[in-house]
């Protein structure tokens, strides 16, 4: 059965770029007993406005709606009974295939950053083709911009670099925030896949289905070519913006 009508439900949409903690942060909410996720929900709704290649691409494109209306009421359809939290994992960069953004209003909205030259030098390992529009930078600052109108003008913004650092810090700042206890079993899980998971986690997900819990922080020596450095050195003022409003809780 699903929820009856007016049940509390927390609506949690975790935005972030790709090649970031966002997949071990969905293992860390699943893990809870609370909670359900959903997996890029916009992601074909994105190639098919795009027309990009992305690796399995027709394989997404028929496994979700492609309408982003239709997306947005399955994000804001009742949840299973036993269910508290519904936890969503967005990539912001799919925000260019989503004209209204009033229904984020109904969400607790979290960002979630890291340095562009590390993702970029990550993403090329997956895809060779990289602009600055695909890393998702530039699109959660029109995010920003959506929930200051909207009455949300001050959402934790969460640099995955910290959260690396101390991640149990920041999951219970985070669930503190939200409202809800927080779980010992955020911060471990099984590895392997989970039936949550988008079609596409085998051109993607390699590193996270061999986890079982988040990763320690290590610095990162970046080697971009050119044109890998320029998406960079695009996306850079925005986090800078970005990183100077972070939550700031690591030592």
């Amino acid at each position: 059965m699903s929820e009856p009508p007016g049940a509390p439900v927390l609506r949690v949409a975790m935005w972030s770029g790709p090649r970031n903690i966002s997949t071990a942060m969905m293992r860390a909410w699943e893990n809870r007993p609370d909670t359900v996720v959903v997996d890029e929900p916009f992601y074909a709704a994105y190639l098919a406005a795009t027309r990009l290649d992305h690796p399995g691409r027709d394989e997404v494109l028929r496994a979700q709606p492609q309408d982003p209306a239709a997306v947005v009421a399955g994000l804001l359809a009742p949840v299973p009974d036993g269910v508290r939290v519904h936890y969503a994992k967005h990539m912001t960069h799919h925000l260019d295939a989503v004209p209204d953004l009033d229904w984020v209003g109904r969400c607790r909205n979290v960002l979630l950053i890291r340095d562009p030259a590390e993702v970029v030098a990550s993403y090329v390992r997956s895809r060779e083709a990289c602009a600055p529009r695909d890393i998702g930078l530039l699109q959660q600052e029109r995010l920003l911009a959506v929930l200051e109108q909207l009455g949300q003008p001050d959402p934790p913004v969460l640099d995955a670099a910290d959260v690396l650092r101390e991640p149990e810090t920041y999951l219970r700042w985070v669930c503190d925030w939200l409202g809800i206890p927080f779980s010992e079993r955020m911060l471990a899980w099984p590895a392997g896949p989970r039936d949550s998971d988008g079609v596409w986690a085998p051109h993607w997900y390699d590193a996270v289905l061999a986890s079982t819990g988040f990763a320690p922080y290590r610095e990162r020596q970046v080697h971009l070519d050119p044109r890998g450095a320029a998406v960079a050195a695009a996306c850079r003022p925005a986090y800078d913006r970005l990183r100077e409003r972070r939550l700031r809780l690591a030592g």
